[in-house]
């Protein structure tokens, strides 16, 4: 899908992103740390050449534990050197954490807490990017670009290419799956990823939409609104919600379809462009029923915050380091193509937490 840039008058810096995996630095800030008493052993990792699923394989062979009693905050990509905590059940001591011997992972720290780490317990995620072969004068132009995205409501919330497999295909098989014209297989963890690309494809059409007729930073009646750090609503106010989308105070969420969804107000104009985009694609509010059980639906936020922007020249002239923090679940592609203008390389980063 050819997505539209929100900061299309200010020229990319160009150049190539994670040429190396030390390019792509990723420090998760976790929503709380391990309060040093508790059944739980808390450690902070550093990993190179190896996704998050890998390395808590890894370590439970190690330990000979269960994979799944490993507690994991947010999934973090292959081609990168991140760190991040995870929780390792009792019977593991920390004594056995400390001398843990993985390739490709270090022990930074080790402490003990009350429960195991859940998905979603992300305060933030900080990238320091490296980005190779830039044009002159990318320095002012990529914090220029930032600025603009960090000036609420945030940069938009794409779904990047990965969402949609190798071939960018997904998101056809789980409208045939969701249409009915192919039938649910025996491979549920399949058909859930089919489904939820076509899903990902629909909302980057609504949001495409947005930002197309000029609503990105507009608040219709019927949307349903995120406060930050709080709860949804439905808007019937226009004008005094845009002011608080403005101030930063909320963001406006896009549909992710299912069953389950909520639903923008009924036949007011934020209702009206969801059934189009559900038609557009030859779909009916109904057709999700079907896959209730892999594809409930929910709300995504439209936008996301970006902070603590940093841009450094990194030794070479045509070498450029950038920096900024995301809360978790966002992809830092999505802030990266707005600031390059170009096709991230190796654009194959897992969301940085669910």
């Amino acid at each position: 899908m050819d997505l539209p840039y929100l900061t299309s008058d200010i020229p990319g810096i160009g150049g190539a992103l994670r040429t190396t995996d030390d390019d792509f630095a990723v420090d998760e800030e976790p929503a709380y740390l391990p309060s040093g008493a508790g059944d739980h052993v808390y450690v902070h990792i550093e990993k190179r050449g190896l996704t998050t699923r890998h390395a808590a394989a890894a370590i439970a062979r190690a330990l000979a534990i269960n994979e799944r009693d490993i507690g994991i905050a947010g999934m973090k990509d292959r081609h990168a050197v991140t760190r991040q905590w995870l929780s390792l059940p009792p019977p593991v001591t920390p004594e056995a954490a400390r001398v843990l011997a993985v390739d490709g992972i270090a022990i930074l720290e080790v402490s003990r807490h009350t429960n195991k780490l859940r998905t979603g317990h992300v305060r933030a995620n900080r990238f320091r990017l490296v980005v190779r072969g830039v044009a002159g004068g990318a320095a002012e132009r990529a914090q220029a670009i930032l600025a603009r995205l960090a000036e609420p409501p945030g940069a938009p919330n794409w779904y990047g290419e990965q969402r949609f497999g190798r071939d960018g295909d997904n998101a056809v098989k789980g409208r045939e799956i969701v249409s009915g014209v192919r039938k649910l297989g025996r491979d549920k963890k399949l058909d859930r990823l089919l489904v939820s690309s076509l899903q990902s494809e629909l909302f980057n059409t609504w949001l495409r939409a947005r930002i197309e007729d000029g609503l990105y930073r507009r608040v219709l009646a019927g949307d349903v609104l995120h406060k930050k750090n709080g709860g949804m609503f439905t808007c019937e106010d226009p004008a005094t919600d845009e002011a608080r989308l403005l101030a930063g105070e909320l963001v406006v969420t896009g549909p992710m379809f299912g069953d389950s969804m909520r639903t923008c107000g009924d036949g007011t104009p934020a209702a009206e462009r969801e059934l189009a985009i559900l038609t557009g694609a030859g779909l009916e509010p109904g057709s999700f029923a079907r896959v209730r059980q892999i594809a409930e639906g929910t709300r995504r936020d439209a936008s996301i915050e970006v902070a603590d922007v940093e841009v450094t020249a990194a030794g070479e002239p045509s070498t450029l380091e950038v920096g900024f923090a995301l809360p978790g679940g966002a992809y830092a592609t999505a802030v990266m193509r707005e600031v390059m203008k170009t096709v991230p390389q190796r654009v194959d980063d897992t969301p940085e937490a669910a």
